[in-house]
């Protein structure tokens, strides 16, 4: 664990030291384009931080060669160098778009470039467990297609939600923490090396999003861009086409060894677990492509219609929307990881009941303003206290507007009185004088 915690802490170092030199090189270079009209800020902010995260991926998989356990991934695994090869790829492609803006179609035809490098260098499914049935093998071009596949929409997906100030980083950040913690058991609990390449993908793209998201909470002072988003989506595929596709518990246990480990760790948790980790990201991209599929656009259109988008139009602030994609993305990724560690448990399941309920009560705050009582103000944010200092400065405020009021109620001048012209006489004389009250 100490090896990995070296290699967590020098990956989210360099990724955040090296995050502002390469803001102010985005400014150089002109990658801070204007503001569209789906964006949600409002002034124009350097893109390209996807530099940064690449560099600390590189650095965690220098540091990672390096250590005495870890190594032992670079010596019986080809993985390391498929990731990096893709990842090269995906982040020259996410650096020209985020400067010059490349076509969608030159995008995607580059993303399945970079899957087929990774592919080529034997990151690939090889079989698949499936519930009831077992594990299925896969032929070549199976494989192949099913990894290319599964990059592709998880680059698109990551891609897709990086729509808020740490928004993206910050779900993928709590995906790659439970895919860590899932991996890093099935490693050294039950012995299964096919699991320690994931392990050591989860915990590198951990340190990418932590070294990031310091400059990228709101406010933002840079964007990760398409070199950033699609990276840190690539190397979240890549670890979970690592573990789907390599752990095989029937061929590596055989007897009660074999039981237990279907107990412990049911077959279909590395199907499952991938997925869950992308659930949130996934269904705004499945949306996103239903919602411009039924107006007649193209699927790469972009709109104002994203998930995030609309928290932010039934009243949530910037931050409390981010909060609450937080919130899904970790009881969605964290209640499939304590299914796998205990299938059986029924707290677990009233568990996730509770929390998603807890979860459909925040989606509801902005239709009231909940007020916190006197005695808990000092743990809440300010906009839920009612402190008296605040009750004061309001009615001073409103006892001032009054006396303002009244006060030019008093030197306004008094009203002349009016003049009437009229005629009268019976031999047509024009009279002029004031009004009498009866001609009022």
């Amino acid at each position: 664990m100490r090896e990995y915690l070296l290699t967590l802490c020098v990956t989210a170092a360099v990724t955040y030291l090296l995050t502002g030199p390469v803001r102010k090189f985005a400014i150089v270079a002109g990658a801070m384009p204007e503001i569209r009209a789906r964006d949600v800020h409002r002034e124009p902010t350097p893109r390209l931080g996807g530099i940064a995260m690449f560099f600390g991926l590189c650095a965690g998989l220098l540091v990672a060669d390096h250590l005495t356990n870890l190594n032992e991934v670079f010596e019986k695994s080809n993985e390391p160098r498929a990731l990096l090869s893709g990842a090269a790829l995906i982040w020259l492609i996410g650096v020209l778009d985020d400067k010059f803006e490349i076509d969608a179609l030159i995008k995607l035809g580059g993303q399945m470039i970079a899957a087929g490098v990774m592919v080529m260098q034997g990151l690939t499914i090889l079989w698949l467990p499936i519930p009831t049935v077992g594990t299925v093998a896969l032929t070549q071009w199976q494989g192949t297609l099913l990894t290319v596949a599964l990059v592709v929409i998880t680059i698109n997906a990551v891609n897709f939600v990086d729509g808020l100030d740490g928004l993206a980083a910050g779900m993928v950040c709590i995906a790659a923490a439970a895919f860590f913690m899932y991996t890093y058991r099935i490693w050294y609990s039950y012995g299964i090396e096919a699991a320690a390449p994931a392990t050591l993908f989860s915990v590198i793209l951990m340190g990418m999003c932590l070294g990031f998201l310091p400059h990228n909470m709101h406010p933002a002072r840079i964007f990760m861009g398409d070199s950033g988003s699609m990276l840190i989506g690539l190397v979240l595929a890549a670890g979970a086409v690592s573990v789907t596709g390599n752990v095989d518990p029937d061929n590596l246990f055989a007897g009660s060894e074999r039981s237990t480990v279907h107990q412990m760790v049911p077959v279909y948790i590395p199907l499952v677990m991938p997925l869950t980790i992308i659930a949130i990201p996934a269904a705004d991209l499945v949306l996103a492509i239903v919602r411009r599929a039924w107006r007649g656009q193209s699927p790469f259109a972009a709109d104002r219609g994203h998930l995030h988008h609309r928290l932010l139009e039934i009243g949530h602030s910037h931050s409390r929307a981010v909060l609450i994609m937080y919130f899904w993305s970790a009881l969605i990724a964290f209640g499939a990881l304590a299914y796998s560690v205990n299938a059986a448990s029924m707290w677990i399941v009233l568990g996730v009941v509770f929390l998603s309920a807890l979860g459909l009560g925040l989606l509801l705050l902005p239709r009231f303003t909940p007020r916190a009582p006197r005695w808990a103000e000092a743990f809440v944010p300010p906009r839920y206290r009612r402190s008296r200092g605040a009750d004061a400065v309001t009615d001073a405020v409103v006892a001032a507007a009054e006396a303002e009021t009244v006060q030019a109620a008093a030197d306004e001048p008094e009203p002349r009185t009016p003049v009437a012209v009229g005629v009268s006489g019976v031999n047509g004389a024009t009279a002029v004088g004031p009004r009498s009250r009866s001609a009022r």
